[in-house]
């Protein structure tokens, strides 16, 4: 078996029940084959940014996984349309949207996945919630970059 990777997830949604779908997603997340969650950040609300529709609720989740990104990626895709997401265009509010945003120290430019995330350090609703489960990789000048963006931890 091959040697876990720690990978970061961030978990949103904005569509239905939005704070019940990320809270489940978390749940079921650590029950992906392969997969163990090693921490859970706090829900934040955010209004949308570079998308449309009413306010997400937004978290990440730390795992260790043997899953290869691909793999995973394929996981946590499957989760999304059992959530019922559609993407009939693109940033369209969505039921639940799971983006791995760190995978180890590995870099993966693929036309399906890339990681890291290229955009998670300019999103308050991605370094908030990532600072919680992994501080040691969000600095304070990372914060300081996205403070213009409205976030409300939910707790």
């Amino acid at each position: 078996m091959r040697q876990p990777v720690t990978a970061c997830i961030a978990v949103g949604a904005n569509l239905g029940n939005a704070r019940q779908t990320v809270v489940q997603s978390l749940h079921d997340i650590g029950h992906i084959a392969g997969c163990t969650v090693t921490a859970t950040s706090r829900l934040y609300r955010t209004a949308p940014w570079q998308a449309e529709g009413p306010d997400f609720v937004n978290a990440v989740v730390r795992i260790d996984t043997h899953l290869t990104a691909p793999a995973l990626l394929e996981a946590l895709q499957s989760l999304e349309l059992a959530a019922g997401r559609e993407r009939p265009y693109l940033n369209a509010p969505r039921t639940l949207d799971l983006d791995i945003l760190l995978y180890g120290a590995g870099r993966i430019d693929s036309p399906r996945l890339t990681v890291p995330h290229p955009r998670m350090m300019q999103r308050a609703f991605v370094l908030y919630p990532l600072a919680d489960v992994l501080p040691e990789f969000v600095q304070r000048q990372d914060l300081l970059r996205v403070q213009d963006q409205p976030i409300q931890s939910l707790y």
